[in-house]
């Protein structure tokens, strides 16, 4: 993977990339319930053509097979969840991207723009739903009730329903009556939301289609859907291209992993503070008089503007994330975390200290440290020791000349290990007693950018990754009697970075053990790198790569563990 430029979201917004993504490739499972709703899809259109030739509807969902499916939706158990006295429902809340993906382009909004959006919807839910006569669970955040359905008013996206008597409810933290219920539903004229209603579970297969119709409808406003989507001046565009697809990329990448966790955080932040910003912007909007001249006025349309533009702010934050290239910039060279992290270089007391780390420690654990360690590295009066329960603080609050030692345990965490400055982290044990497990798979697990950092004594385990365990992005890293249990590529040293690596195990590369950049020095002795794709991958310059005694050098030397310099 070759080196990423550094940006962050505002220098991105300033050079922003219109760019057009392509479809990605489509997985080798494919649902039995997708292939059912879109079952006969091409018999249906040759056998109606004539019919639709006259017709001057262009809503791209008319091609909708609204047959019966032939394959069932599975069942979704409620009685598994506790004491429910509810019947069961449809479970169609795991789709597959690519079924959502189909579901959307092809029969739900096809080229639709923005605001033709709910037409749209509109027009999919009449021919799929079934008018009347089913029942739903009707689920909020203070109850689950039985409902029957009497009729759909897809204007508003709501149904019509009575009370399932006798009354089946489940609570949620509160009493509910049948009385308080049934007063309820006459406040809310009968009518409640598409969105809330889980379609009852029947064999027959008769409402398999209504089930998975109020799935996309939920997911799509749960998910895609933005306040704001509307009011885009430019509404001349194909809002699936724009706004769904990416948006339901992300939503997939987000779900497995491949997002690195710092990102998620931002975006999810940026979501809310988009959310209030809209909000106060048009109860501002709805409350102004344009054709009044008074100071007033003046002052609430400089307040509209200035929301208006911190408005424009976030939806251009919200598309680099969501757009698939920007996003794999923003994720690859190297997580929000590791830009907020700095160097602190020596404290200006020049006290040092050792952190020790551990979650518990026994007596004779704690006067054999005492007496090989923190005795030889406490001498001078200049050095204190502060006790952590994670690794991850203690490198955090780490300043150049620092000491950490982790006790014998199994450490998981779930951010990355980043070392900007010059430390000692060491193990007080051996390699399997000393652990560091990384939990979220979308982060890096180690980076190094200190000038001398010195790694020893300690087992790195990492699991479903998407970056190396172990990264010299600058400096220098010293690493000996380390264990490196890979999942993805191992360990990789950047242009102009060194490493110095002596007796340590790697294995479980998907890729290569090491990876070694132009520009930077390696030294690789008494290692084991064993059970990977590939051991040690040099990546060359141009210059180099026609030149077949240097190539046949590398060959030669490429499964042993010896000396290497790459420049």
């Amino acid at each position: 993977m070759s080196e990423l430029a550094a940006v962050d979201l505002d220098s991105a917004i300033k050079s922003e990339l219109d760019t057009e993504n392509g479809i990605t490739e489509e997985g080798d499972h494919v649902s039995t319930v997708t292939q059912a709703l879109f079952h006969n899809e091409e018999e249906k259109e040759d056998k109606e053509g004539n019919d639709n030739d006259d017709g001057d509807n262009d809503s791209g969902t008319d091609h909708l097979n609204t047959g019966k499916t032939e394959t069932l939706l599975q069942r979704c158990k409620r009685h598994d969840r506790g004491t429910s006295n509810l019947p069961d429902t449809f479970q169609s809340s795991h789709l597959l991207f690519y079924e959502r993906f189909k579901a959307y382009q092809d029969y739900m909004l096809g080229d639709c723009k923005p605001s033709e959006v709910k037409t749209f919807i509109a027009e999919y839910l009449e021919k799929v739903m079934e008018p009347c006569d089913w029942l739903a669970v009707w689920s909020t955040d203070a109850f689950d009730v039985l409902v029957e359905v009497r009729d759909i008013d897809l204007k508003d996206l709501k149904a019509c329903v009575r009370l399932g008597l006798p009354l089946q409810c489940d609570t949620k933290g509160c009493e509910i009556t049948e009385e308080s219920m049934k007063f309820l539903l006459v406040a809310t004229q009968h009518k409640v939301p598409l969105q809330e209603l889980e379609v009852v579970y029947e064999e027959s297969g008769d409402f398999d289609q209504t089930a998975l119709a109020l799935e996309h409808l939920r997911f799509f406003y749960k998910h895609i859907w933005r306040q704001w989507d509307e009011e885009d001046e430019d509404d001349d565009f194909d809002y699936f291209v724009r706004c769904v697809e990416p948006r339901l990329r992300l939503y997939y990448d987000i779900l497995e992993d491949r997002v690195p966790a710092g990102l998620v955080v931002e975006y999810q932040s940026l979501l809310e503070n988009c959310s209030k910003c809209f909000q106060q912007f048009s109860v501002l909007r709805s409350d102004l008089s344009y054709d009044s001249d008074s100071e007033l006025d003046n002052i609430s349309m400089a307040e509209v503007l200035k929301l208006f533009d911190q408005l424009e702010m976030y939806k251009r934050k919200l598309h680099i994330i969501e757009n698939p290239l920007l996003r794999y910039v923003l994720a690859y060279k190297g997580s929000a975390r590791l830009k907020r992290v700095q160097s602190h270089g020596p404290r200006a007391s020049g006290m040092k200290v050792v952190h020790v780390v551990t979650s518990s420690c026994s007596p004779i654990q704690l006067q054999s440290l005492l007496s090989a360690r923190l005795m030889p590295l406490c001498s001078s009066q200049d050095t204190v020791i502060e006790f952590h329960r994670d690794p991850v603080s203690a490198v955090d609050l780490c300043y150049q000349g620092d000491v950490v030692i982790l006790l014998p345990g199994r450490y998981i965490v779930s951010s990355s290990i980043v070392i900007p400055d010059s430390i000692t982290i060491e193990g007080f044990g051996f390699p399997d007693e000393v652990v560091i497990e990384k939990e979220n798979k979308g982060d890096s697990f180690v980076e190094s950018t200190g000038d001398d950092v010195r790694l020893s004594n300690i087992k790195f385990i990492q699991h479903d990754a998407i970056e190396g365990i172990l990264c010299v992005r600058k400096g220098t890293l010293n690493m000996e009697n380390c264990v490196l249990q890979c999942n993805a590529t191992g360990v990789i040293v950047r242009t102009s970075a060194r490493l110095t690596m002596n007796m340590c195990d790697l294995y479980g590369s998907k890729g290569a053990g090491v990876e070694i950049y132009p520009g930077s020095v390696c030294s690789l002795v008494g290692n084991g790198i064993h059970h990977c794709k590939d051991g040690i991958l040099i990546k060359l310059l141009r210059i180099f790569r026609d030149i077949p005694n240097f190539l046949s050098l590398l060959k030669k030397y490429r499964s042993c563990s010896a000396f290497f310099t790459a420049s």
